[in-house]
């Protein structure tokens, strides 16, 4: 998630360090935070890979700053994941949406809606948060108000999901 996120927004625009992890921070901050002893060290594997680059700039108004930008392996790197995520890319929320967050810069209609019908085919699928005896419990089988009340939220949460990537997928496909 963190090294997509990099190749993300660099694909954006060549960022310094603080910048991009004031970008990431706000992007998925609220659910993982971005600390610098996981930032750098991508950083620099990203780097090490060839999917960046950096170079000294001046700074503003202090030290000179290292700029952080694609090359032209990063580029194709970010396509690549964006077409083909991973499993758990498409299933956890959190990393689904920074696929999503980025998922503009795949060029090809159809390969952004392979993506969505994914995510709406995941969302399809029977799923529970509880079972007992090897069975799915329901929102309706649960006496505890707190358990219930996950179901309830996720269910009206995967509604409006399912809407938007049944209206969204329609206008790609319309468009194409």
């Amino acid at each position: 998630m963190l090294a997509l996120a990099i190749l993300g927004f660099l694909h954006d625009e060549p960022l310094h360090g603080y910048e991009l992890k004031e970008r990431i921070k706000a992007l998925t901050g609220h659910v993982r935070a971005v600390s610098d002893g996981a930032l750098y060290p991508a950083i620099n594997r990203l780097e090490t890979a060839g999917l960046l680059e950096r170079r000294i700039e001046p700074g503003s108004s202090a030290a000179p700053r290292q700029m952080l930008s694609l090359t032209d392996a990063g580029r194709a790197e970010l396509l690549r994941r964006l077409r083909t995520p991973s499993e758990v890319e498409i299933t956890d929320r959190n990393r689904y949406f920074t696929v999503l967050a980025f998922l503009r810069h795949l060029p090809d209609r159809a390969a952004q809606a392979e993506v969505l019908r994914r995510r709406l085919a995941f969302l399809a699928a029977p799923a529970t948060f509880f079972s007992r005896g090897g069975e799915r419990l329901r929102a309706a089988d649960v006496d505890d108000p707190f358990r219930r009340g996950m179901f309830e939220i996720a269910r009206a949460t995967s509604q409006a999901e399912r809407a938007w990537l049944e209206e969204t997928l329609k206008s790609l496909l319309d468009d194409a």
